[in-house]
């Protein structure tokens, strides 16, 4: 099957095939060639599907024609041998997303991209993409990204419980602050069992702010810094999107608990 109307360049339904057929052609166009109608064609494809659209490159989302995506990558290199710049610089740009659609995805980002999006806040969505983004290619940003997500659920929790967070507070004081409006703290529970698993929940993220501060690309860590495979990002990430879900989906039963008791 291909996408597209009558008299219309025909498009790959497979996404992965969609991507690179796209890259291929933003190629072209960064010498010139390329074609407009195919350009137009394959980016409505990927960015109609939201776990494409969230890994497509900034110069692909944010162009809707031809004339925009070649002055985006203008400003990557000029003069001699800009253009083999540009091209290295589309190539690289492409390889999340493409690395993403060749192994199918993953069951666990779908589902814990989905439950971010249900909760309203733009900046936990946006670091959320970053994470996943940069697991493959960046695995030290990737690790900052899977921190800053949690301190961002954690601020917001904060925020919408109508208490204030510090700047001075790092995540496991911002982990703890929302724990306890959540009532997810160890110290609130009786139930030996749930003890448990709560404070391996604050063991977790403890530790992932500790990969941070020891081998994210957060601060500089000297001789002493770890460098991150992207083994190490994966698992890191998914550790964060799982507890930042698990913050959210608790915020929700709250509410509705708190909406029963009122009516």
């Amino acid at each position: 099957m291909t996408y597209g109307g009558y008299g219309e360049p025909e498009i790959p339904d497979d996404l992965f095939e969609c991507a690179l057929s796209l890259r291929n052609n933003i190629i072209g166009l960064t010498t010139q060639g390329g074609s407009e109608a195919e350009y137009k064609l394959a980016r409505k494809r990927l960015m109609e599907d939201p776990q494409s659209k969230r890994l497509l490159p900034d110069f692909v989302r944010f162009s809707n024609d031809a004339a925009s995506v070649q002055s985006s990558l203008s400003t990557v290199a000029s003069g001699s041998g800009s253009w083999a710049k540009r091209r290295g610089h589309v190539t690289v740009s492409f390889v999340p997303l493409l690395n993403f659609l060749e192994t199918g995805g993953g069951a666990a980002d779908a589902t814990i991209t989905d439950g971010l999006d249900i909760y309203d806040a733009p900046a936990v969505q946006a670091v959320w993409a970053k994470a996943l983004e940069r697991r493959a290619m960046d695995p030290d940003g990737a690790v900052t990204a899977a921190s800053t997500l949690l301190e961002e659920v954690c601020k917001h929790i904060i925020e919408d419980s109508g208490a204030e967070w510090e700047a001075k507070w790092n995540l496991p004081k911002l982990y703890s602050e929302a724990a306890k409006h959540l009532k997810l703290a160890p110290s609130q529970h009786q139930e030996e069992v749930f003890k448990t698993i709560l404070g391996n929940c604050q063991s977790v993220v403890r530790s992932i702010g500790s990969l941070r501060n020891n081998g994210g690309d957060a601060h500089a860590g000297g001789r002493s810094r770890v460098s991150f495979k992207p083994r190490h990002a994966a698992l890191t990430v998914n550790l964060s999107g799982s507890m930042a879900l698990f913050l959210i989906e608790t915020w929700h039963a709250r509410l509705e608990e708190k909406w029963i008791n009122d009516h």
